[in-house]
């Protein structure tokens, strides 16, 4: 595993971190992190990060980021521009966070080989309770970034991710322990992954397109 140099298909939240985590395990040598954000270059699209506070969590695990601007209809083009430019640096490989969403493994499957990248899914079709057990008591440190109006409210932005977090959700039938479905999002600032913790502070709550999202500043 030690020619395998590899990039994290980077959210900023739990699971491309236990993905991230779990590969270096393995003995790939992650040597950069992807991140894909909205047209206009300010936030993430799903989680709703910024990109100066996706940059301090790379600063603060010392791996250099690829950031790209991209909306849904240029997205794929946009991730294989980005993955080529990784390509000519000598990176063979892509980890990704995706856990049992089949129609997002066929399209990483589909676009790694086009690219001529190996994909690997370490937490692909694991018990959810078990990867959340697994997270926290790795030591990462998450709080609640954004939700899905449809199945939480917006009092659940800013929760830590602990054992308290995990038994509330637990309690609610609908929602995904991970959020798999998108059901919410995490913000991640420290853990065994990173040589400090992030700074950053929480703002103000604000909604769009059906979900919640609490603005997450580098501090």
């Amino acid at each position: 595993m030690a020619s395998i140099k590899a990039f994290v298909s980077w959210s900023g939240g739990k699971d491309s971190a236990l993905a991230c985590y779990r590969a270096i395990k393995e003995g790939i040598h992650v040597c950069y992190l992807l991140n894909m954000l909205r047209e206009d270059g300010t936030k993430s699209r799903s989680h709703g990060l910024t990109r100066e506070v996706l940059v301090a969590q790379a600063e603060a695990m010392g791996i250099p980021i690829l950031q790209k601007r991209a909306s849904w209809g240029s997205y794929e083009k946009a991730f294989k521009e980005a993955v080529s430019e990784l390509k000519a640096q000598g990176i063979n490989a892509g980890v990704f966070g995706d856990i049992d969403v089949e129609e997002h493994r066929a399209w990483i499957e589909r676009v790694c080989s086009e690219l001529e990248v190996k994909p690997f899914l370490p937490l692909w079709l694991l018990g959810r309770e078990g990867l959340m057990k697994e997270f926290i008591n790795a030591g990462f440190k998450a709080v609640v970034c954004a939700v899905n109006a449809s199945f939480l409210g917006p009092e659940w932005l800013g929760r830590e991710v602990n054992y308290d977090f995990l038994e509330e959700l637990k309690k609610l039938e609908t929602v995904d322990l991970c959020g798999e479905k998108g059901e919410y999002h995490t913000f991640v600032y420290d853990g065994p992954l990173f040589k400090h913790p992030v700074k950053f502070t929480l703002g103000k709550v604000y909604s769009q397109n059906n979900k919640f999202f609490i603005e997450v500043q580098r501090g």
